[in-house]
């Protein structure tokens, strides 16, 4: 089955064609700027990216333009529109409604809606993403994969905010979590690579990217995730302070004279090891300026770390034990100084680094010692083929049914 895979920004489409048979991606690329100007970038597997100017003034023009060079005589990957058997799209907050991937049909659509005061910057453009592509390929199933769906399955104990319960029965406040597709994927190939099944594994996965966040995974079920009802909650991040006394909030917006939209703008893009080093949200640019003596970058870094290694240490104590650690996205897979920095302060619990392995940037491989009690991992993500797989499974589980429905003369 080629799988069409869709994560739509405000002003901006990311896709991928994946063969779901051989999990190989025929075809990548990005649609940037929708609504001003317009610029496309397609790369077929193997070759150079092409790039070039394109009027989009909404997400429909950018689908058919994507749909228009997937299947462009010279470059394309496709035959026709046709060979796309299915769309699975990133959709970042399911709520409690969601708790699996599912068929995106109008009512479910509608249900997701509902939930836009959520996640008002995100839910919004997927939708409209949705419904330009089911404009376009109105015969062609839809798959929706929720950010949120993975960790739908922490205890009330972990998800329950300290507040009036009120809040919690009207307006949904909980902790939700995100990154979970991506936990998934990295917590499901980490048992792989034990040679274990999930269920029989306890892991925690740690997503550290601009945005970071750490779930623990017991018996292949999330038991606990650092972000909450939105992704600020939880480590210090690129740009987000993370977890900080509520308090900080009325009192910047009190000192600085400020509204409570700009208080949260300074939290959220101004904040985290941005806000500590006042030199970068890169950490390639702190590990530099902390080279050259920038003492604010260095606290940064170590602040960073303290936190990570604060949630992986609760995190143990979560699922009282813990049998292997995996590092993933950008700074995970690409930081061998942060890593390493943080598992040293589990060398009490037997964890053996190998140093040779840990300096490895982006690729899959075990950086523990064969004899470390605790295995370590670094796991490139794949969020796109997580959702390609999922999509499948939901699409096939359809087919069936409805193979079996007509049998039956429903």
């Amino acid at each position: 089955m080629k799988v069409l895979v869709i994560n739509c920004g405000s002003s901006s489409l990311k896709y991928q064609v994946i063969d779901s048979e051989t999990e190989h991606v025929l075809a990548k690329g990005l649609c940037e700027r929708i609504g001003i100007d317009g610029v496309l970038t397609y790369q077929p597997a193997g070759q150079d990216k092409i790039r070039y100017e394109a009027a989009m003034p909404a997400h429909r023009q950018a689908v058919e333009l994507v749909l228009k060079q997937l299947t462009d005589p010279e470059n394309g990957v496709l035959s026709s529109i046709d060979e796309i058997q299915a769309v699975g799209h990133r959709m970042v907050h399911g709520g409690e409604k969601f708790a699996c991937s599912t068929l995106l049909d109008e009512e479910v659509l509608n249900t997701v809606e509902e939930l836009n005061d959520l996640a008002p910057l995100h839910n919004p453009p997927t939708l409209v993403g949705v419904r330009a592509c089911k404009e376009i390929l109105p015969d062609t199933p839809m798959v929706g994969v929720f950010d949120t769906a993975f960790h739908q399955t922490m205890p009330a104990s972990a998800f329950i905010y300290a507040l009036p319960y009120e809040y919690y029965t009207k307006y949904a406040m909980r902790r939700y979590g995100f990154h979970g597709t991506s936990h998934k994927f990295v917590s499901q190939r980490t048992a792989q690579l034990m040679g274990k099944k999930p269920e029989d594994v306890k892991i925690i996965v740690c997503h550290l990217g601009n945005g970071a966040s750490i779930s623990a995974v017991d018996q292949g079920k999330c038991v606990e995730t650092s972000m909450g009802l939105t992704p600020l909650e939880g480590l210090i991040m690129g740009t987000r302070s993370g977890d900080i006394d509520p308090t900080c909030i009325e009192y910047i917006a009190h000192k600085e004279g400020i509204s409570m939209e700009d208080t949260m703008e300074i939290i959220n893009k101004k904040s985290g090891v941005l806000g500590i080093s006042g030199v970068s949200s890169d950490f390639r640019d702190l590990d530099n300026a902390a080279a050259e003596g920038n003492k604010r970058a260095q606290l940064a870094l170590d602040a960073f770390c303290h936190h990570v290694v604060k949630y992986i240490g609760s995190y143990i104590a979560v699922m009282n034990g813990v049998d292997a650690i995996a590092f993933t996205a950008g700074i995970g897979e690409n930081a061998p100084n942060v890593r390493a920095q943080v598992m040293k302060q589990f060398k009490y619990m037997g964890v053996e680094i190998d140093p040779v392995n840990d300096s490895i940037h982006g690729d899959e491989c075990m950086i523990s010692t064969k004899d470390s009690k605790v295995k370590v991992f670094v796991v490139p993500t794949n969020e796109e083929l997580a959702i390609c797989r999922d999509t499948v499974e939901i699409v096939t589980e359809q087919i069936v049914k409805d193979a079996i429905d007509t049998v039956m003369g429903k």
